[in-house]
């Protein structure tokens, strides 16, 4: 935790406006025992049994972190676990004719058709499954 907050104060004195930081935080942990390191911890010896309850992913919630995207170059900086990431701009039509599209969208209160336009734009947002898992649990 101490160097998770370091890398972050580190990234923010390094941003200048507008970056993407990227941290190398390691290996992946398992949450699970993350949770119950967290609990052996902080419980009293003999208090209650805390227990972990799986309740599923609900629409939209990632599974995986994913670090970078293949539109954007990961820059080195001062730090060699902070990254800045820089993505490709879209040109400001398309952003302009996209928002003006969500909005027509939005006053139709056409939500699938906004998920639409958003995983073409943001295809890393994966909003396309959330709306079949969505559809499948009315």
């Amino acid at each position: 935790i101490s160097e998770a907050v370091r890398l972050v104060l580190q990234a923010g004195a390094i941003g200048t406006g507008g970056e993407i930081f990227i941290l190398d935080m390691g290996e992946p942990i398992n949450i699970l025992q993350l949770a119950n390191e967290l609990i052996a911890l902080h419980s009293p010896p003999d208090g209650p049994k805390i227990e972990v309850v799986f309740t599923g992913a609900l629409p939209g919630e990632k599974l995986r972190e994913q670090l970078g995207f293949d539109d954007e170059n990961m820059l080195h900086t001062a730090n060699p676990k902070v990254f800045a990431g820089k993505i490709s701009p879209y040109p400001s039509h398309v952003v302009e004719q996209a928002l003006l599209t969500i909005e027509a969208l939005c006053k139709r209160d056409d939500s699938e058709a906004i998920r639409r336009i958003l995983a073409v734009l943001v295809p890393e947002a994966s909003l396309i499954p959330a709306v079949a898992s969505a559809s499948t649990n009315k």
